[in-house]
């Protein structure tokens, strides 16, 4: 049966990328170690005509971003070998790699120049240093104080105290290999992001803002650069988020994936082409309801970097789709031909396409496999599987297989899954917990979630759904939730509840759990305080108290507005949606699960809420994750992931206790 220590065992392979030739490709495979208490990334290496896998790196590092020389001759890549991310490349016919950079921040991106003998990178470099200095012993250990200026000005994942860098910028140099010097192409202080190069390595795709406010800038423009004269022309300005920018074989077109600000961050990204002829933009997705990119939530891959879109020779693309609880991969051609190139049931979550377009390498995930890699034809659907990592896993542990549901509420149908106990007995009841997940605006999908396994594997069912707000659907099911949190979400939410009940008899209405982090910690808190059907709730890295949120959170201050329509001018309506102000309400016993160093959710959410309930004398418990951010769950250390698991299962084993013959 899967334990907690089954953790361990489970083995991430991402990021497949094919060499020139299309005859070999590289990919990561990342795995934990125990001991070390830390993840490591190795690159490995596929022959295609063989099938043959090496295991080309073994250091106690993670390595990402393969990229092969335009000869295929040799392998560029970025390791943290040595603490910060820098640039290493290596002979693919043998020898040691060799470090690149040591810029003072890291290399956060690179690519190579078509021309082979230059490497482009981005770095963050300190105001009146160049990047191409090394990294300067600190003489002065004296605390300095943080001088706010500005709105955004801290951000969760940022190591310490989160507080942003005030006197540093993204800049984007060119690496000459023959002598190794470092040459600073931008300047300014501005954040200059490499995002792609001509095939001809005359031009640069780079996004930059140059707004001298930024605290109210939601945008990403990108330009392309000339870089013999450094002139830009505008590719997009607008608001929203855009990248992904990859020009086509022939270097005539450009392909970029955005989404612009119509329903802020719900809305759906969607693939663009820009004619370098004819000037003008085409929008190659704008009949699919249904957004770009991979928006599915699980808690098993790691460091995955797939590819925004890939050209093929015969100028179609290629590029991922979230629909229906799907990732899957979908073909278009600049004729309006659109379809899907993948089949249903899984999550396609890195990938990499042949420039013939006849067939790809996929990671392929689903509910009952962690991902393997994958030769998939996309003529015939044929594939054969060329990693077999977690093959001695899948022998030794029985899974629960999720069963697909679909049910009726006031948006439409709303779809979502329901696994039975692992060790499910006919005739027998047993306890179900209803999963919530984070955003709102990710969804559940067919893929490997180890979490899940692990409370069926205990002897619960399980059921999570996707309700409205959830990405995957229509452009209005996933703006159906702004403005209403707690009021449409929750009906789809209870009424996959009834459908559930209704429909599988072994499931014991009296033993009902509820669980989820981020906004699906938020909606755990608010059931607690609009029902008590649910026997035990545990609630992670949540929202009580969208007042104190708009200003503590890394976000806070415009996502009220963008998710309530509401500001500090609106305190009434922050109240009301706020789990807080329902405490007195709670009957439900209540685990409350938070990182100390959240600050997209931070811990005096978890706090105001652990104290309230206290202090009315109601059931909760509260434990605090030290060094750990809002991405505990998924990325976090893995002893604390361990501590987390076995937190929820005991409370869960603590109020659902097992009777009716289990």
């Amino acid at each position: 049966m899967l334990t907690l220590e089954h953790l361990y065992a489970l083995q991430s392979v991402t990021n497949p990328v094919l060499a020139p030739s299309n005859e070999e490709a590289v990919f990561i495979r990342t795995l934990i170690d125990k001991e070390d208490n830390k993840y490591y990334a190795h690159l490995f290496h596929v022959a295609l005509e063989s099938d043959e896998v090496t295991q080309w790196t073994f250091g106690k590092e993670r390595i990402s971003s393969p990229k092969w020389s335009p000869d295929g001759k040799r392998l560029a890549f970025l390791s943290n070998r040595n603490e910060k991310n820098q640039l290493y490349i290596l002979q693919v016919h043998g020898g040691e790699a060799k470090q690149l950079t040591d810029v003072a921040n890291g290399v956060s991106s690179f690519e190579w120049s078509p021309c082979g003998e230059k490497i482009w990178f981005a770095s963050s470099v300190k105001q009146g240093k160049t990047m191409a200095e090394s990294l300067e012993k600190e003489e002065n250990k004296l605390l300095q104080a943080y001088v706010v200026d500005g709105m955004k000005y801290k951000m969760d994942g940022i190591s310490g105290n989160g507080l942003r860098p005030q006197d540093q910028f993204t800049q984007i140099a060119v690496l000459r290999l023959a002598d190794e010097h470092i040459e600073q192409f931008t300047s300014g202080d501005y954040h200059h992001n490499l995002v792609g190069i001509s095939r001809d390595g005359k031009q640069l795709v780079i996004a930059v803002n140059r707004a001298e406010n930024m605290d109210f800038e939601f945008r990403t423009p990108l330009y392309v650069v000339d870089i013999e004269t450094k002139q830009e022309t505008v590719l997009v300005d607008e608001a929203g988020y855009y990248g992904g920018a990859t020009f086509s074989l022939d270097n005539r077109y450009i392909a970029y994936v955005g989404s612009d600000s119509t329903y802020k961050n719900a809305t759906h990204a969607q693939l663009y082409v820009y004619d370098t002829e004819t000037k003008l933009t085409q929008n190659v997705t704008e009949m699919l309801d249904a957004p770009v990119g991979d928006l599915a939530v699980a808690d098993v891959q790691q460091g995955v970097d797939a590819p925004a879109v890939v050209w093929t020779e015969t100028n179609a693309l290629y590029f991922q789709l979230s629909t229906m609880g799907d990732v899957r991969l979908y073909y278009a051609d600049l004729d309006g031909s659109i379809f899907p190139a993948s089949p249903e049931g899984e999550h396609i979550y890195s990938y990499d396409v042949a420039r013939s377009g006849n067939w790809a390498l996929i990671t392929a995930s689903n509910p009952t496999s962690p991902g393997e890699l994958f030769y998939f034809d996309i003529t015939t659907g044929e594939r054969r599987q060329l990693t077999k990592f977690n093959e001695a896993f899948l022998n030794e542990v029985p899974l629960s297989t999720p069963e697909a549901i679909v049910y009726e509420t006031a948006i439409g149908d709303v779809h979502g899954w329901i696994m039975k106990p692992t060790n499910y007995e006919v005739g027998k009841k047993y306890p179900l917990i209803v999963e919530v997940h984070g955003g709102p605006h990710t969804m559940y999908a067919n893929t490997f979630f180890y979490e899940l396994q692990l409370l069926a594997a205990q002897g619960y069912g399980v059921l999570y759904v996707n309700p409205r707000g959830s990405h995957g659907y229509s452009q209005s099911f996933v703006d159906g939730v702004r403005g209403d949190y707690g009021g449409g979400d929750y009906e789809d939410i209870m009424a996959g509840l009834d459908y559930a009940l209704a429909n599988y008899d072994w499931i014991d209405d009296n033993r009902l759990g509820v669980t989820g982090g981020s906004y699906g910690g938020f909606m755990t808190n608010w059931i607690v305080g609009h029902t008590n059907r649910f026997k035990a709730a545990v609630t992670q890295r949540s929202i009580s108290n969208w007042v104190s949120f708009f200003g503590v959170s890394d976000i806070g201050y415009y996502f009220s507005e963008w998710q309530h329509f509401a500001d500090m001018k609106s305190v009434d309506k922050l109240w009301a949606f706020s789990p807080l102000k329902y405490a007195e309400n709670v009957e439900t016993p209540l685990l409350i699960l938070h990182s100390e160093k959240d600050f997209r959710c931070p811990i005096e959410q978890a706090e105001q809420f652990y104290i309230t309930l206290k202090s009315l004398g109601k059931e909760v418990g509260f434990v605090r994750f030290p060094e750990s951010d809002h991405n505990l769950s998924r990325t976090g250390l893995p002893n604390l992931r361990i501590t987390r698991l076995t937190q929820i299962v005991e409370w869960f084993e603590k109020y659902l206790s097992r009777i009716n013959g289990q």
